[in-house]
């Protein structure tokens, strides 16, 4: 079974300035995976990158290569941390973030997350 994740906005910032091997390590802790890309975190992430140097890029053109993009319909959330909630409970879809507070509420909510730890690696808590 292919396990679909949510990428973050922060998340994949966390992972490009870790230097994390996203796909080697998604595949030690999922085995089949596949990236799922909003156009909101599309949207922020080049808000970001317009900030930093080109030594420092977010390697936006791999992470669209590496990730389907979907439109999440949502008439009444603004925020994307809710839209990536709402996308995850919903369709049982991991997350990829280092967000404190979006990551409680996916764990409340029995949705699997995956965040940067310290050494440079990716860690899976899983849902209760």
């Amino acid at each position: 079974m292919t396990q679909r994740i949510i990428i973050d906005a922060c998340g994949w910032v966390a992972i490009i300035d870790a230097g994390i091997n996203f796909e080697i390590e998604l595949e030690h802790l999922f085995g089949n995976f596949e990236l799922i890309l909003l156009p909101e975190i599309t949207e922020e992430l080049e808000r970001l990158s317009v900030k930093r140097t080109r030594k420092n890029t977010l390697l936006l053109e791999l992470l669209a290569k590496k990730s389907n993009e979907i439109n999440h319909i949502s008439h009444d959330l603004r925020h994307t941390d809710d839209i990536i909630y709402d996308l995850a409970v919903n369709h049982q879809l991991a997350v990829l973030t280092v967000d404190k507070d979006l990551k409680r509420r996916l764990f409340k909510s029995g949705i699997d997350v995956v965040e940067v730890v310290k050494n440079n690696h990716l860690n899976l808590i899983e849902g209760l």
